[in-house]
């Protein structure tokens, strides 16, 4: 069963940690948001892709959800007696993750190349792709005014209150042509429970993405995608804050309607069963599932129940 995943964040790197479990070395492949990617310290930083790669490399640091597990900050405090800024926190061994990046880039490999060299070099027995080599940048308007999404996510922790969200480079940006083959040869498409808006988004804001997703449909594979916001509220992050301000319901179900007639089916957590009707009149089948991902077997048995019989 070859699976194609698109995710950003912690979440979308659990399920992919589920699917990795449950699935033959190689039948997985992530595409990955890359517009919250940065430069720091003179260095390609790309967090989503970061944390899909520490976590299928067993690396992860869980009690955070980013970075690698048992990292140092001797580089980091260093830099900071230089003068240089610290409130984007890169450990050690992360530090050599993005001079590697650099490294890579520098010498004319592109982000999907650089990426897959370093997948390899962890063991990683899945396929993780940037979804495009092109730059895009998310940038928000908020209360405190226009942002980059590290300057909100990272230094500003959030706070801000989001009025709009732009996707910088998203017009000349193109998705792979690894991307497109992921999603031509996929038995099965799923969305994972990423910030629609911040993570999937510019995913899906691709040139060409969406309608490669329906092309797909029609040639009968299944697409599912699993909602982010369980009882109202994240687990994690903004997303249910960002919904709420940016004018979408805060809930599976304003979720479900961001993604109405691209996907099957919408997956919902057992404490949002109550609105399973409500769904299925979006036109899509609504699955009800225990989607909270606390330990590995809980990834595995979602990914599990996503597969078809």
């Amino acid at each position: 069963m070859k699976v194609t995943l698109l995710a950003g964040g912690t979440g979308g790197a659990k399920l992919a940690h589920g699917f990795q479990q449950v699935l033959a070395h190689g039948e997985l492949t992530v595409i990955v948001n890359v517009a919250d990617d940065t430069e720091l310290h003179g260095l390609r930083v790309s967090p989503d892709v970061d944390t899909v790669l520490y976590t299928l490399a067993g690396l992860a640091n869980a009690e955070t959800g980013w970075g690698v597990s048992g990292d140092t900050w001797t580089a980091l405090h260093m830099l900071g007696r230089y003068g240089e800024p610290t409130w984007f926190r890169v450990g050690d061994a992360d530090l050599a993750t993005h001079v590697r990046r650099e490294h890579l880039l520098a010498g004319g490999a592109s982000l999907t190349d650089a990426t897959q060299s370093m997948a390899e070099a962890l063991g990683v027995p899945s396929h993780i792709l940037p979804a495009t080599d092109d730059p895009v940048r998310t940038i928000l308007h908020t209360d405190a005014g226009e942002l980059e999404f590290q300057d909100y996510f990272v230094r500003l922790r959030q706070e801000p209150e989001v009025h709009s969200v732009r996707f910088d480079g998203i017009d000349g940006a193109r998705p792979t042509d690894e991307v497109r083959i992921a999603l031509d040869s996929a038995e099965l498409i799923v969305i994972a429970p990423s910030n629609p808006i911040v993570s999937v988004e510019p995913i899906l804001a691709l040139p060409g993405m969406r309608q490669a997703i329906r092309s797909a449909g029609q040639r009968g594979t299944r697409r599912l995608a699993i909602s982010p916001i369980i009882a109202g509220a994240a687990l994690k992050g903004p997303a249910d804050r960002m919904l709420a301000s940016l004018g979408h319901e805060s809930s599976a179900l304003g979720v479900a309607r961001m993604y109405a007639g691209l996907i099957d089916a919408f997956v919902i957590d057992e404490a949002d069963a109550e609105l399973a009707p409500s769904v299925e009149q979006l036109g899509m089948e609504a699955v009800v599932l225990r989607t909270v991902m606390r330990r590995d077997a809980d990834r595995a048995a979602l990914a599990l129940a996503l597969l078809p019989a």
